[in-house]
């Protein structure tokens, strides 16, 4: 199963709050879907494609014509890598990240960070005063 996300849905600033809202819910829902299925046997995907040349862009208000070109990757070249990404096993698929090991890292991170979310008390932080002394 392949799903299409967006880096967008990782840096929702970069484009407007809907957008990337739905692009983050499409990586949420990837993740859900590999924890609940994983023993089914199913292969599961999030490409997380940057700016891509297609008609989504002019459907916008912005052709990807007007974007640098540095930052626009051909169609073909996103489905190719994201084909290979798949072959690889591949959770998350983000064609034009160069080094794959920086999404090692902030998966990582983001798996460190939710093993500390469960706790009966507050953060300190967010503790008056009173209940802190």
């Amino acid at each position: 199963m392949i799903n299409i996300a967006s880096v967008v849905g990782v840096s929702p600033e970069m484009l407007n709050g809907v957008y990337g809202a739905t692009k983050a819910f499409v990586i949420a829902l990837t993740h859900s879907l590999q924890h609940e299925l994983a023993d089914k046997g199913l292969r599961i995907q999030a490409v997380l494609p940057g700016a891509t040349a297609t008609d989504l862009w002019e459907n916008a208000g912005l052709p990807w014509q007007k974007l640098p070109s540095s930052i626009v990757m051909s169609a073909e070249d996103m489905v190719d890598a994201a084909l290979t990404g798949l072959d690889q096993g591949e959770l998350v698929t983000i064609p034009s990240l160069q080094n794959g090991e920086d999404w090692t890292q902030f998966e990582a991170a983001r798996k460190s960070l939710a093993e500390r979310f469960g706790n009966s008390q507050p953060g300190l932080r967010y503790r008056s005063a009173q209940k802190v002394a």
